[in-house]
């Protein structure tokens, strides 16, 4: 009988290998403790005039339904909790299987609305209701199915974790989180185009609450410094140009050397700037969708363009370094530059009504993403090179 031939031999040992054990999601566990505190933020916001009402927090469970509602707050309660919803059966994988966890998840939507509802009790901006609680819940568990439904798509062996695979690093689960983050932190108006990490203003809304006296970080902190209209033209350029070479530099850091790393780059570069035009034309007004484009803008943008290209095929060392100290110096000129007056009538102009919580969410994800940035590039995990 004549000896099986090598390849015969390979094909055996393939059909008889043992499958690989499936693996967490980093993705979708650091996903959804950034969007579960964003829901915090936003069930919360303003975060001001706490008071006791002599109210108990649950009492709103027996109340009747609210005699005055939208279809608009209905539909943005249950596309708030959606999300949340797909990330708990994502994230719970693969200690329990997708259609298993979908009731788990259900009642973690639950108990998350029933406790945002239940401090609101105490905040006199805010209207606990029962008619929340279950659009939000209904949001969760829809959220839920859905997680259950695509979670061959980002669990199991497919094209989307094939491409995944051959394009980013081992380790660039949390990454994709925080660069995923980055389009939607520039949603909120900034002094500057990139310049996140803006601490003044919540804290001296803070600040003042917690002393119940107003507050002014910027007169106090700045001692109500002013800047000449050259000053200001070129601290908004550095800012903006080490906040976008931190943010690139971040996402470069990702992709692996077979990967299309400049055409990566500058796809999610140009998603970014659409986000960020987009959120102008909807609360502003249409017209104003590149308000946000300036000459100093544009000087940041060349200018942290030429950085970003010059850096492409640097080690990866020198990378990580030149973006950490990109984001934390424009972190630190984003506070210590007077806020410039033109951003602050910009700013009175932006709409609330409706999307008052969407807008404390934005607002929180604004001063957020430059410490989670930060905080993934200097975390030992994350420096593993594969």
């Amino acid at each position: 009988m004549p000896a099986p031939t090598d390849s015969a031999a390979n094909s055996e040992a393939n059909r008889t290998r043992a499958p690989a054990a499936p693996t967490a999601s980093s993705f979708a566990r650091v996903s959804l403790l950034v969007y579960a505190l964003l829901i915090v933020y936003a069930s919360w916001y303003p975060f001001s005039g706490w008071r006791d009402m002599g109210i108990k927090p649950f009492d709103y469970l027996g109340a009747r339904l609210p005699y005055y509602w939208t279809a608009f707050d209905v539909w943005t309660n249950v596309a708030g909790y959606a999300p949340l919803g797909a990330l708990l059966v994502l994230a719970m994988y693969p200690r329990i299987r997708p259609w298993w966890a979908v009731w788990p998840a259900m009642l973690g939507g639950v108990l998350l609305s029933a406790c945002m509802e239940a401090v609101q009790t105490y905040l006199p901006t805010r209207v606990p209701s029962n008619l929340d609680l279950l659009t939000n819940s209904a949001g969760a568990a829809l959220g839920a199915v859905l997680g259950a439904l695509c979670s061959r798509y980002f669990l199991h062996e497919s094209r989307f974790l094939l491409v995944r695979r051959r394009w980013f690093s081992g380790e660039a689960s949390r990454g994709l989180a925080v660069a995923g983050l980055w389009p939607l932190a520039l949603i909120y108006p900034q002094n500057h185009l990139f310049g996140l990490g803006h601490l003044v203003p919540p804290l001296s809304a803070f600040f003042s609450d917690l002393l119940d006296t107003p507050i002014d970080l910027a007169t106090t902190w700045l001692n109500s410094a002013q800047l000449s209209a050259e000053q200001y033209w070129l601290a908004d350029v550095i800012v903006t140009a080490c906040g976008l070479t931190g943010a690139a530099l971040l996402f470069l850091l990702l992709l692996r050397r077979q990967a299309p790393r400049r055409r990566l780059v500058a796809l999610y570069l140009l998603a970014c700037i659409a986000a960020k035009s987009l959120a102008c034309a909807l609360f502003f007004a249409p017209q104003n969708a590149f308000i946000w484009i300036s000459p100093s803008a544009v000087g940041g943008i060349m200018l942290g363009t030429l950085m970003i290209a010059g850096l492409t095929w640097a080690p990866p060392t020198a990378q990580r370094r030149v973006a950490a100290l990109a984001l934390i110096l424009s972190l630190v000129a984003t506070n210590a530059v007077p806020a410039n007056p033109y951003y602050l009538s910009t700013l009175e102009t932006w709409v609330q009504g409706k999307f008052l919580n969407f807008d404390g969410a934005a607002q929180f994800l604004s001063v957020l993403w430059p410490f989670l940035a930060i905080w993934f590039l200097f975390h030992p995990v994350h420096r593993r090179q594969v």
